[in-house]
């Protein structure tokens, strides 16, 4: 079915394309052409349309005179003058409805609107405002979205760094602070009055080898014990 207002899927590929010929219009624009620029791909035959539609070019794909005065002008302003002109005379039965307040309709409104016109389905009414709302954009009529780019963003990943604890060298447990030695009590066979109660505290040194914590065992004995019970 033959619709009277043209569409294409997205805006970016038709914002592309006007971008495009801006800097060089061709001389006959068809698929082969289109394919040859990489511009809208799979979607060559719905640009070709809207370009007849904006009489661009005509039944044969030849630019036309209009054309060739539209896509001459430098200045963005001036370019965007005459682009709109060529716009509003295509799209005249929208704008005798609203009036310049056409180039603003919100989504609902432009749906509506193309739907009613060509009797066509809620996807090619959607394409069909989005069609129009590129080319206001382009106009400079409306804001006029960016497409969006087919390369990822980049984003800063914090790398953490992972603590490692030291290896342990070989005797590093034997230097651990030991725990305090158990009250040791001392009794004399011998008969006495009384009982003697003694308590060793020892603080031994953490960088000592088993050498020096058996001098100082073997000293405690000679000095505590054995001279005690002697």
């Amino acid at each position: 079915m033959a619709f009277s207002n043209p569409y294409i899927s997205s805006g970016g590929p038709l914002v592309q394309s006007i971008t495009q010929f801006r800097k060089s219009f061709p001389s006959i624009v068809d698929a082969t052409t289109l394919k040859k620029l990489g511009l809208a791909p799979n979607n060559e035959s719905y640009l070709i349309n809207i370009l007849k539609f904006l009489k661009l070019i005509d039944d044969e794909g030849k630019r036309t005179d209009l054309a060739s005065k539209i896509f001459v002008l430098h200045k963005d302003e001036d370019f965007q003058n005459a682009f709109s002109e060529a716009v509003k005379k295509s799209y005249s039965e929208l704008f005798e409805l609203h009036k310049e307040d056409a180039w603003s309709l919100d989504d609902e409104a432009l749906i509506t609107y193309f739907r009613q016109s060509d009797q066509s389905t809620e996807i090619v009414g959607k394409r069909q405002a989005v069609t129009f709302k590129a080319l206001a954009g382009l106009s400079g009529k409306r804001e006029m979205s960016t497409p969006r780019s087919s390369t990822p963003s980049k984003t800063t990943k914090k790398e953490t760094k992972k603590q490692t604890k030291p290896a342990k060298t070989p005797g590093e447990n034997s230097k651990a602070e030991k725990p305090a030695p158990p009250d040791v009590k001392f009794s004399n066979n011998r008969e006495s009055a009384f009982g003697l109660t003694v308590r060793v505290e020892i603080n031994l040194p953490a960088d000592g080898s088993q050498a020096t914590y058996d001098r100082i065992f073997m000293s405690i004995k000679e000095n505590l014990i054995d001279a005690y019970k002697a």
